[in-house]
């Protein structure tokens, strides 16, 4: 028997009431960390946990004291999962945990319309230098040093799509610490799970590079929905 319209409303009305919790919803993800980095944009990469091999990127904006989710997009980490960035060991092929600086990006593409990062492109000489043993490890370098073994170090060039566009990632990146790892960048999707940096589709890189501005301090916080390696912890 169908009800009449006073039980049809005073059903809904219940079941508003039964959601009213998580209606509610709760605070935007930056809101509730601990450290954004003091910018006033940041992108968030969250895997559901350290053995995830994919989550979610999103990037935000801080609007009249308020974090506002400015984009989305589906994103792939580290074949063997993540891990906390202080206790990373290079060739793990796992995506380092924390909160880190964008210092800057590059790409075999031309810089998508509206890039404000320094953007670098990729050359034929251009590689990043992965050698424990070498004074360039985890720096870009055109051409490879002589103390730089190539079979220790990515030729940018011949990683299409991935570094069709990228943006690199602070981790280990200041003042390296050896055998922790190098060559952690945001980039574009391959063809599975990376070997610990971050990746998301073609479009969305795009978009990221046309969004993030140095002039407003923009970080990127690596980690999981809970635990140990919350994002909400950074």
């Amino acid at each position: 028997m169908r009800p009449g319209p006073l039980a049809a409303l005073l059903a809904v009305s219940l079941l508003m009431l039964g959601a009213a919790p998580g209606a509610a919803g709760e605070k935007p993800l930056p809101e509730r960390m601990a450290d954004t980095g003091g910018g006033t944009q940041l992108i968030t990469a969250r895997a559901s946990t350290t053995g995830a091999t994919s989550g979610t990127v999103d990037w935000w904006d801080r609007r009249d004291g308020r974090w506002v989710r400015a984009g989305s997009a589906p994103a792939r980490f580290g074949a063997h999962g993540l891990v906390e960035g202080t206790a990373r060991r290079q060739g793990t092929g796992t995506t380092p945990t924390g909160l880190y600086a964008l210092p800057h990006a590059f790409g075999i593409r031309t810089a998508p319309p509206g890039t404000k990062v320094p953007y670098r492109p990729v050359h034929q000489d251009s590689w990043w230098c992965q050698d424990n043993a070498s004074a360039s490890y985890n720096r870009w370098t055109e051409p490879l040093p002589a103390d730089c073994r190539a079979s220790e170090s990515e030729h940018l060039i011949a990683y299409a799509p991935q570094y069709a566009y990228a943006l690199v990632i602070g981790f280990n990146y200041t003042e390296p610490v050896r055998e922790r790892g190098a060559g952690i960048f945001l980039h574009v999707d391959g063809r599975a799970a990376t070997e610990g940096c971050v990746s998301v589709p073609m479009d969305a890189m795009r978009r990221i590079l046309g969004w993030a501005d140095p002039s407003r301090g923009p970080h990127i916080a690596i980690g999981t929905a809970s635990g140990t390696t919350a994002l909400t912890r950074y």
